[in-house]
């Protein structure tokens, strides 16, 4: 699996769960949701992303 794929499969179940979170189990757990968002922001700019790296390290062949 490609480091884009792994970041977007990470991302969307991050963001995912997030929102479920908020809705039935408590409001601030949309606080996961802007954490997610302003990382993905970050990394668009800067070009760190921790998860990017974490694939790279430990789980590509």
């Amino acid at each position: 699996m490609e480091s884009e794929s792994f970041v977007r499969i990470i991302a969307g179940t991050v963001i995912t769960a997030s929102v479920l979170g908020g809705g039935f189990i408590n409001e601030y757990v949309y606080l996961i949701t802007l954490f997610a968002g302003l990382n993905l922001l970050q990394s668009s700019v800067t070009g760190f992303c921790p998860p990017e790296i974490i694939h790279r390290k430990y789980l590509s062949k």
